[in-house]
């Protein structure tokens, strides 16, 4: 039995979910052949996702592979309530709202799993965390998994490296199709449309600081800078800093970008990235946001405990802290993922490609159920290729492809 917040959102929630099917062709591609192939028949699956119309689409698609489906959200700001009410109108069980406490959140994410999944669909992973640290006696009926961020992948090899994985999963953000597009085009649109949505200032001519310059933020600052802005780049990796130097940022350290930050963004995956000692040096009025997946990178609950007050800003998750220097700093967001926190997350068509990955990831588990092993794996590269190649048939390109004889040319070395 779902626990929803109103199923009398369904029909707005279907315009959500029809809009972005029209635009997803991939998963539509692949939704028919789940249809005829049923790949899914007789499994149990578990997702956790941000559920919005792009994601339901994908449950749509693994429901239609035959897959016995429970659902919950990744994050307690990026649940649309009149999505999932589509979804369980359609037959699916959720267990999700919109601004769900930690007890609701953590409730939700156990009803997903206590049916015994054979399949995990991953974002962030709390599901394989809750599978291994408080529901173990369902271990033995899971055949693997896919995760599909960067921090959820950090915390699949760090259980690889101690021993305790105890089922293979696939890494879904390491295939090309997804790094490339999702982490770079996708977040660096998205997170702009949440500051922008949440703020309405401009952006052109203000000093931004982007934290990280993995593939997420190279995103947004390639989008920052298309926009007008002064940006400047903190980062930990001396070779990923030189990048962002060579692809003409600044790079400074936080302490040092504090000073004159108007609008700061963190997308490293790490806890405490803006803290106390860079909160005292902030100008009035500085604006502060997350693009990573678990909101500890900004130390909100610093803000709360020593702020002397607070205040809402121009948005109900936007808040206003005032410290004991009389200066006023702004979260978006409460920290958490600014992009489906403020806004619509990822534009479609980015999204039509990682959800590929993840259908068909799934598929190659329940393919593969008996010789693949335990432990981290990389999306194989013929699912990479296959999301590519219909990706450019959806939009209409072509390329070209290798005689036998330049293969030969390229596999050897008596030239």
């Amino acid at each position: 039995m779902s626990e929803i917040r109103d199923i009398s959102l369904a029909p707005a929630g279907e315009k959500k979910i029809a809009w972005a099917a029209r635009y997803m062709p991939l998963l539509r591609d692949i939704e028919e052949e789940f249809k005829r192939e049923k790949p899914f028949r007789g499994l149990k699956m578990a997702a956790s996702l941000h559920l919005e119309a792009k994601s339901a689409v994908l449950c749509r698609v693994l429901m239609e592979g035959g897959a016995d489906l429970r659902i919950t959200g990744c994050n307690p700001l990026s649940t649309q309530d009149d999505v999932v009410a589509a979804l369980a109108n359609r037959g699916a069980e959720v267990f999700s709202w919109y601004d769900c406490t930690p007890e609701e959140y953590d409730r939700h994410l156990a009803k997903a799993l206590e049916f015994g999944p054979n399949i995990i669909i991953d974002d962030g992973g709390d599901l394989v965390s809750m599978l291994h640290r408080s529901m173990r006696e369902l271990l033995p009926g899971v055949i693997g998994g896919c995760e599909e961020t960067t921090t959820g992948i950090i915390r699949l090899h760090a259980m690889e490296r101690e021993g305790a994985l105890k089922f293979p999963m696939l890494t879904v953000n390491d295939a090309r199709c997804k790094h490339f597009f999702d982490n770079r085009y996708g977040t660096g649109q998205s997170v702009w449309d949440g500051i922008n949505r949440a703020t309405n200032l401009v952006v052109a001519g203000k000093n931004v600081v982007v934290a990280g310059y993995g593939w997420c933020g190279r995103g947004i600052a390639m989008r920052a800078k298309g926009l007008g802005a002064r940006v400047t780049v903190t980062e930990v990796d001396p070779v990923k800093a030189l990048e962002a130097m060579m692809d003409g940022y600044e790079v400074r350290t936080m302490d040092e970008a504090a000073e004159y930050g108007d609008l700061f963004v963190s997308s490293t995956g790490c806890c405490k990235v803006i803290t106390e000692r860079h909160f005292e040096k902030m100008r009035d009025g500085a604006i502060l946001c997350n693009a990573g997946h678990f909101n500890v990178e900004v130390d909100v609950d610093w803000l709360e405990e020593n702020a002397v007050s607070t205040s809402e800003g121009r948005t109900s998750v936007t808040r206003g802290y005032t410290l004991k220097n009389g200066r006023t700093l702004f979260v978006l967001a409460e920290g958490r993922l600014v992009n489906l926190a403020s806004g619509d997350g990822h534009p479609v068509e980015i999204m039509d490609m990682s959800f590929a990955i993840q259908a068909l990831a799934a598929k190659y588990i329940a393919d593969h159920r008996d010789t693949i092993p335990c432990k981290v794996i990389e999306i194989p590269d013929d699912i990479d290729y296959d999301v590519a190649r219909r990706k450019l048939r959806s939009c209409g390109m072509t390329i070209d492809t290798l005689t036998e004889e330049q293969k030969k040319y390229l596999d050897s070395w008596a030239l």
